[in-house]
């Protein structure tokens, strides 16, 4: 779920506890976790609700000021129209932050990297997630596009690539391109 960056201190103290989106079916499940600006967020509650039910006190729960502006984010829906309710509840900081700086590798966290790169590689039937790492690693900051020009990928297949290793806690996304997270440092210092 995105969020603009005027809501990211609401959702952090617990001001904002609920979103309400115009989607055609849902994009949030309860139970769900959500990686928001560098926060975990859960989804408590998805369900829709008729636009003509929604009180200014949902839109202070929205981090709006009133019914009219929340209206108003949502493109003024009819009242007869429905809208999806996200329940929201901060639970921490993005667990991959938390993951990444962890360069304290053990034998048994090797393994176990190395078992999901292998399952990751044999899934796409050509071996990708070393290649990659490595390419990280020499060209930090360097546009998608290029890199994945290296790896005879297009972009959007790239980068989704680089997300499985991003949740893994071994890259980190920049303003531009990537680098290697300090744990996938360690990995490719035990694995070379």
């Amino acid at each position: 779920m995105l969020f603009s960056a005027s809501a990211w201190p609401g959702l952090a103290d617990g001001s904002i506890t609920v979103t309400f989106r115009t989607w055609s079916r849902p994009q949030a499940k309860q139970g769900g976790r959500y990686r928001v600006a560098g926060m975990l967020l859960e989804a408590t509650d998805v369900r829709e609700v008729a636009v003509g039910t929604l009180t200014d006190a949902d839109a202070l729960a929205a981090g709006e000021a009133d019914l009219t502006s929340l209206l108003r984010r949502l493109k003024n829906p009819p009242p007869t129209s429905t809208v999806w309710r996200v329940g929201l509840r901060y639970v921490g900081v993005d667990d991959r932050i938390e993951r990444r700086v962890d360069d304290s590798l053990t034998d048994d966290d090797i393994a176990a990297l190395r078992t999901r790169l292998d399952r990751l590689d044999r899934g796409a039937g050509t071996p990708w997630t070393r290649t990659t790492l490595r390419l990280i690693e020499k060209y930090p900051g360097v546009v998608s596009t290029a890199l994945a020009r290296h790896t005879g990928q297009e972009r959007p297949a790239f980068k989704i690539n680089v997300r499985k290793l991003k949740e893994m806690g071994l890259t980190e996304s920049l303003d531009v391109g990537y680098r290697l997270s300090p744990r996938g440092e360690a990995l490719l210092r035990a694995i070379d």
